[in-house]
């Protein structure tokens, strides 16, 4: 029976499809049997697998594709044989004869072919390449990790070891990564046309163990100049280099033992990439691979991208820590290395800096030895953190240095503080729009003759006292405002200390924290100094360790004072009248008093100071009158009245009668100075005992 032309348009319609479908067709399609061995191909699945025409045909897909999933591929095409179900795209990675050095990842489709009958006669597959897209989308989901996974902390090393953490192995099997030294140190880099020296800051291996111990993070390698490192440096240029690379040989040729490192650990391809940052150039980050699989130039921009994230958080982590050296720095020479010679209190003193990201604080203590052989202890917390806390703290402990040199009372000292906070706020803010600086302070003075403490405090932890018999508490003093708020007072407390009692002063950092409150914290404090038998360096330390948060969110300051009192035959005083014919008496006084302590050459001196003192407040001053002598380690004098003027040094004229006075008593002592009172005033001179002075008794 002839054909019908419908018929015959079908046979040739379906005849072009298949000619189209296994010639021209860009989607690869191969068909299996039931024993999944290749009956035919199409052009595009040629080209794929690497195979010459008819050269696939009777022959397993595992004979043409090969690598870890090939056999996956196989069971993809056995499940459809077996359900006669279709199998859904599915990625698949293997090698092929195309490219027989590289992974690929194929998206691969079984679909079940039917005979008339409806039983399964073999299988249809068709794959697609993804490889360039799957890399594109591995290098995305790579850099968008790198934003949460580098740069966490403002740590140089941490941040260089995420970098390094994040690359291996997704982009090489070892990588270093390397900064300049002159750039850690503060300075420019410098030419790149000598040995360059970078110091090793994170290492990263695909073999552990291997080669990180190669050159540990914090030491220093040297590179020649016309080393691939240091030429990528000095051209800003990332460079593939591949053995045997004449660059790469050369440079491995003035340095033997990288080269058998290079040898023993076979890399094949190296990739040096700067680490630059905001126009400068911070170091090099090697990429190294090992075996066949060399870098491409996909490798290159992936790795550019990251390590130009990574170079941002390392010039981040570079500058913070360059000012926190500085802060810290400032601060510890703004501190207290040595505590000066006095003998009213046994000191000991620790500090901590904040840990974590927030860098020095403004925390600052001192010891100042005042006149009458007192001393003042002093506690402060500047607010804010960094280089500009650290030079206001600096500003503010050298205002109270000068002013306790005054001899101001804590409560007047504190007035004068707050002053000047407000006045150093508004020059360094005209506009009054900067946040306020503020400090908070405590203030005390002992006196070991009267046993008497005077304290204020501004807007700081209360002081806590540990007495002599074991029991610790807290000072009940009034608050008073924090330093810089302005035209609110300040009170002071007295109160007598027995010899041997503990003074503690301390910053809040050291009571205080996220995970504790601070009525948690000075419980705590009052039990670490029920220690009466400790000495203040093992109470201090011992308080320190106990009491301070793991880890400190802020700065953690704590001084310890232990008083001592001078012995009754260490301190002689004398009431004056007010008549002139008793400055006789009082340098007669002075003398014998002198000889009773052995110190028969200071004997002059004195008395012609007590004769200028004691003339100068009977002529001038209101009763009472009284002079008192202190054997400390100075010898020194005190003249004390009911008068409010203070004296003052002028040089006198050739022809004038007095005014002398104080000029003489300048130029025979070591000091003097003038100290008020709430009932007037003490004129106060210091001369050193001299060598072979008797501490004898009254």
């Amino acid at each position: 029976m002839a054909a019908t032309p419908g018929r015959l348009r079908s046979a040739v319609e379906e005849q072009a499809i298949l000619d189209w479908l296994f010639s021209q067709s860009p989607i690869a399609v191969a068909v299996y049997d039931t024993d999944l061995r290749c009956i035919r191909q199409n052009a595009a699945m040629d080209r794929l697998l690497g195979a010459p025409p008819r050269d696939g045909r009777g022959r397993r897909l595992s004979e043409l594709v090969f690598g870890p999933d090939a056999t996956t591929w196989e069971r993809c095409l056995r499940h459809a044989l077996a359900t006669g179900e279709a199998v859904p795209a599915r990625e698949i990675r293997g090698r092929t004869a195309a490219d027989p050095g590289q992974d690929r990842v194929f998206a691969s489709t079984a679909a079940p072919l039917h005979d008339q009958q409806g039983d399964v006669i073999g299988v249809c597959a068709t794959v697609d390449d993804v490889t360039e897209h799957r890399r594109a989308q591995e290098r995305l989901a790579l850099l968008n990790e790198a934003t949460t996974r580098v740069g966490t902390t403002l740590d140089l090393m941490r941040t260089a070891q995420e970098l390094a953490d994040t690359a291996v192995p997704r982009i090489c099997d070892w990588i270093t990564v390397d900064l300049l030294d002159t750039v850690l140190s503060g300075d420019e880099p410098g030419p790149f046309t000598r040995t360059v020296a970078l110091r090793r800051m994170a290492n990263r291996s695909v073999l552990e163990g291997e080669p990180e111990a190669v050159r540990k993070p914090g030491e220093v390698d040297f590179y020649p100049p016309q080393s691939p490192p240091v030429r990528c440096m000095a051209t800003g240029q990332t460079a593939i280099l591949r053995t045997p690379d004449p660059v790469m040989q050369s440079w491995l040729a003035v340095d033997p033992a990288r080269a058998a490192r290079f040898r023993e650990f076979k890399f094949q391809s190296i990739m040096p990439v700067p680490i630059s940052a905001r126009g400068a150039i911070l170091g090099v980050a090697i990429f190294y691979r090992r075996g066949s699989d060399r870098f491409t130039d996909d490798d290159r921009l992936l790795a550019q991208e990251l390590v130009a994230f990574a170079a941002l958080c390392l010039d981040n982590a570079r500058r913070f820590t360059r000012e926190r050296t500085a802060a810290l720095t400032l601060q510890h020479s703004l501190l207290s290395q040595r505590f000066p010679a006095q003998a009213a209190v046994d000191v000991a003193s620790r500090y901590l800096p904040a840990a974590g990201q927030s860098g020095a604080g403004g925390d600052w203590f001192d010891v100042i030895p005042l006149s009458g052989a007192r001393v003042a202890l002093v506690v402060g917390d500047v607010v804010g953190r960094g280089i500009k806390a650290s030079a206001a703290m600096g500003r503010l402990r050298t205002a109270v240095r000068t002013l306790a040199d005054v001899d101001l009372p804590p409560d007047e000292l504190l007035t004068h503080l707050d002053d000047l906070v407000t006045r150093l706020a508004t020059e360094d803010d005209p506009g009054g729009e900067a946040a306020e600086q503020g400090a908070t302070c405590t203030y005390a003075i002992y006196d070991p003759v009267s046993r008497r403490c005077s304290i204020a405090r501004a807007g700081h932890p209360p002081p806590a006292v540990l007495a002599p018999e074991g029991t610790a508490e807290f000072l009940e003093l009034p608050p008073g405002p924090p330093l810089g708020l302005g035209n609110l007072p300040f009170e002071s407390t007295e109160a007598e200390v027995a010899e041997g009692s503990v003074f503690a002063l301390y910053t809040d950092g050291l009571i205080a924290s996220r995970e504790r409150d601070v009525d948690e914290g000075m419980e705590r404090l009052r039990r670490a100094l029920a220690r009466p038998s400790l000495s203040p360096r093992a109470l201090c330390e011992a308080v320190f360790e106990d009491v301070r948060p793991e880890p400190p969110s802020d700065d953690v300051t704590l001084l310890i004072a232990r008083t001592k009192a001078l012995a009754s035959d260490q301190v002689a005083v004398r009431d004056i009248p007010q008549d002139p014919a008793a400055v006789a008496d009082a340098r007669a006084w002075a003398a014998r008093r002198l000889a009773c302590w052995g110190l028969y050459e200071a004997a002059f001196v004195t008395e012609l100071v007590v004769s200028e003192l004691v003339t100068n407040a009977i002529r001038y001053a209101r009763p009472p009158i009284e002079l008192r002598l202190i054997r400390d380690r100075t010898l020194i004098c005190e003249v004390s009245d009911n008068s409010n003027t203070a004296p003052h040094m002028r040089r006198a004229r050739v022809f004038d009668e007095g005014g002398r006075g104080l000029l003489l008593v300048s130029q025979l002592t070591q000091r003097w100075g003038t100290r008020h009172t709430r009932e007037g005033k003490t004129i106060w001179c210091e001369q050193p005992i001299p060598d072979g002075g008797q501490e004898a008794g009254a």
